[in-house]
């Protein structure tokens, strides 16, 4: 039954990360074909963003090693494909195949920092600046990542204060859109509603903001929810509820997408997206990985069919 809330947002766009997010923490890599095939259907499927790969040295990511031969495949879909872009030399390879949209990844932690990319969070925004520079004179769109706004497994919660200054840094950079990561899945409602509050205070508003929850603690729906209750229109999940992170052990599965418009269904709010085609999509990805999907609405509505 559809019980609309006139509170809630009109319409959400759902910024889809399996294929990159979702797949760069499997086991073995997933073949190139697959990968496309993949983004393919979930383009298919309605989703208005689909993030593809990431132009990040092999040696740290082998999984995504494959980005000059999947981009290429992919490039003409009807649909935004941002891609990942640690540095530099990252924005080369992605502006050399024709991207028009590309992220950087920083973290509001130093511990993390340190894992993710072997510099301290201020040596990593400076890394980031003339990528971000770069990016916007050649006409691209870019969204700053960060990782670790609610709690990080070394250091314990984060002070929102610290969060707050790092996303301001990446707003000030001139990202277009912030993704505020809640990488090991800590977050609860009312820490959203606080990060949210003392951002706009900064000036930083939630039509720049969008969330990203893993759900360890089962909370990503939930911490979704009050973060539409606070303007923000923009939402990460993944397919199937694919992921992790890499260099976070404690990090589970992405908020799946399937869960995330069912409940966006539920409330009215519009997606674009069809959620049986979307099912149908996780499976057949599910089938290629050999492991059922984590997805509730996945399990419910295949074991349904």
């Amino acid at each position: 039954m559809v019980v609309p809330d006139p509170s809630l947002p009109a319409r959400v766009r759902i910024h889809e990360v399996g294929p990159r997010d979702g797949l760069q923490n499997e086991k073995t890599a997933v073949p190139t074909e697959v990968k496309a095939e993949f983004i393919r259907r979930l383009a298919a499927a309605g989703l208005p963003t689909v993030e593809a790969t990431s132009f990040v040295h092999p040696k740290w990511v082998p999984q995504l090693a494959d980005a000059e031969t999947l981009f290429p495949l992919v490039n003409g879909l009807p649909v935004r494909l941002p891609v990942l872009v640690p540095n530099e030399r990252g924005l080369d390879r992605a502006l050399a195949l024709g991207a028009r949209e590309v992220a950087v990844f920083a973290s509001a932690t130093e511990s993390f920092a340190k894992a993710n990319l072997n510099r301290t969070v201020d040596e990593a925004l400076a890394m980031f600046e003339p990528v971000v520079v770069r990016a916007i004179e050649a006409g691209l769109r870019v969204r700053g990542y960060l990782s670790m706004c609610f709690g990080d497994p070394w250091e314990g919660a984060v002070p929102v204060e610290r969060t707050v200054r790092v996303t301001k840094a990446l707003a000030d950079m001139g990202c277009d859109e912030l993704s505020l990561g809640d990488t090991i899945g800590v977050a609860t409602p009312g820490h959203v509603q606080r990060l949210l509050s003392e951002l706009a205070a900064a000036g930083v508003p939630a039509s720049r903001i969008a969330v990203h929850f893993h759900d360890t603690y089962g909370q990503a729906l939930s911490n979704t929810l009050a973060a539409l209750r606070h303007g923000v229109t923009t939402v990460d999940a993944s397919a199937g509820g694919l992921g992790g992170c890499p260099y976070a052990k404690s990090a589970t599965g992405n908020l799946a997408t399937e869960d995330l418009v069912w409940m966006l269904d539920g409330l009215g709010i519009e997606t674009g997206v069809d959620l049986a085609a979307l099912t149908a999509t996780s499976v057949w990805m599910a089938e290629q990985l050999g492991r059922p999907s984590p997805s509730r609405t996945v399990r419910a509505l295949s074991h349904k069919d």
